[in-house]
């Protein structure tokens, strides 16, 4: 389970393919999220702390595109209710085969963490059973803008009274000036973190038709369409936020 440093784009490539979330990914993932998006770390560990408030006895916690199971450990570090469980989904075959040998090496240094199942699936077919905690931890930029309401409806559904969806998403801004600003900033992180101007070009161009960001107001507006009560933005780094929606 060695980590490798994420060199993917690095070299010029004749033209950038789509980015997908292949074996060279899973290789490079924990190297590649820090050294991409602004506040990861501070989320995904948060992410424990919220789902402790919110989690419930007999009930089910999803991780819904859970890559490597970084939000899923968080879960089992921090939730204590009477049989609970967590379940991961992701639709990468190397993403699933990977996070399962983490929750193995997890569960060897640790006792009496909540059970977890890693499981491959599309989360817009999967059946969701009663939850009181939903984690899409930058995962709905990822699914077809059209399908993402009847997503959170089906999420909305499926969570018990008291429960919580919590939604993590790079965010676009409506405002020009401040799109721009931002963007320009999050383009500094990324060179503080290593990155050349060539990666971070070729990394946009690969990842630019596959990834579709919302401005906050839309995330808002469709969490209320989806029959939310509430949403509450609880984090901001740059153009990297997380909130919380209530039934």
């Amino acid at each position: 389970m060695s980590q490798q440093p994420d060199r993917l784009f690095a070299q010029p490539l004749a033209e950038p393919q789509d980015f997908v979330f292949n074996e060279d990914v899973v290789r490079v993932f924990p190297d590649m999220i820090k050294r991409s998006a602004p506040g990861y770390p501070t989320i995904v560990e948060n992410i424990g702390v919220l789902a402790a408030q919110f989690a419930q006895p007999h009930s089910t916690l999803y991780d819904l595109g859970s890559s490597l199971g970084a939000v899923t450990q968080a879960l089992r570090r921090h939730v204590r209710q009477d049989d609970c469980r967590v379940i991961a989904v992701d639709n990468s075959a190397a993403m699933v085969e990977r996070c399962r040998e983490y929750m193995n090496a997890q569960d060897s240094m640790f006792q009496e963490l909540l059970p977890v199942e890693v499981i491959e699936a599309d989360i817009l077919a999967l059946e969701f059973q009663p939850a009181s905690l939903v984690a899409l931890n930058f995962t709905l930029q990822f699914i077809p803008p059209e399908q993402r309401l009847g997503l959170l409806t089906r999420i909305r559904q499926a969570l018990l009274p008291g429960g919580a969806l919590i939604l993590s998403e790079k965010l676009r801004f409506e405002d020009e000036q401040q799109h721009t600003l931002l963007t320009d900033l999050h383009i500094a992180f990324k060179r503080a973190n290593g990155y050349s101007d060539l990666e971070i070009a070729q990394k946009r161009s690969a990842i630019e038709n596959v990834m579709k960001p919302d401005s906050l107001e839309q995330h808002r507006e469709r969490l209320l369409a989806a029959g939310f009560s509430q949403v509450v933005p609880w984090f901001q780094c740059i153009n990297f936020a997380s909130l919380i929606a209530l039934p």
